[in-house]
């Protein structure tokens, strides 16, 4: 199969390659029910060295610097309790943690987890997040940018690995909520 974006020498659909993916990543492909079929949903393998964007793009391709998204876990604070979420924007922009963020999570502030939380709660690797397979109760906020395109680049759960997703369904994940400027530039 050849992959829809970037050269990769290996591309799987993702519901063909399970035990590449972490636990909470391979579940919720396997329980995907949206619009698009998890069959489009694409694993490629990467190699983590080369996992720097300059790097990556390098390797696998100039325009995959378009079309990656980068998934990052904050934590929004109100009252002494502390809200997960997720958000996605592309890899060249930044998320507007003390903005957008901090206003849709009602939080009177908000900053980016820890690592030993974001990967503790998530189940996934550090640099490899992705939204696909989060916990069920996070708010996952994505970028209008990001849903707009036809596939976009996010992590597998692994350093090793990515996935290819249609830009749509990250609109139909649990605890989506799609926004105008949550990446910026």
């Amino acid at each position: 199969m050849h992959a829809p974006v970037g050269h990769f020498d290996h591309a799987v659909p993702a519901p063909d390659c399970l035990g590449e993916l972490t636990r909470p990543v391979a579940d919720a492909v396997r329980a995907w029910r949206g619009s698009v079929p998890a069959e489009q949903f694409v694993y490629v393998d990467t190699d983590p060295e080369w996992a720097d964007t300059a790097t990556f793009v390098e390797h696998y391709g100039q325009d995959l610097l378009e079309r990656s998204a980068n998934c990052v876990v904050v934590a929004g604070k109100r009252g002494g309790e502390t809200m997960l979420a997720a958000c996605v924007v592309l890899s060249t922009t930044r998320v507007d943690v003390n903005g957008v963020v901090r206003r849709q999570l009602g939080a009177r502030k908000a900053s980016f987890a820890s690592m030993d939380t974001a990967t503790g709660e998530s189940g996934m690797e550090y640099g490899g997040i992705t939204p696909v397979g989060l916990p069920a109760d996070w708010p996952v906020l994505v970028d209008s940018a990001v849903v707009d395109l036809p596939y976009v680049l996010v992590g597998s759960g692994r350093r090793r690995g990515k996935l290819l997703v249609p830009g749509k369904a990250f609109a139909e994940l649990p605890g989506a909520v799609v926004l105008e400027g949550l990446g910026v530039a």
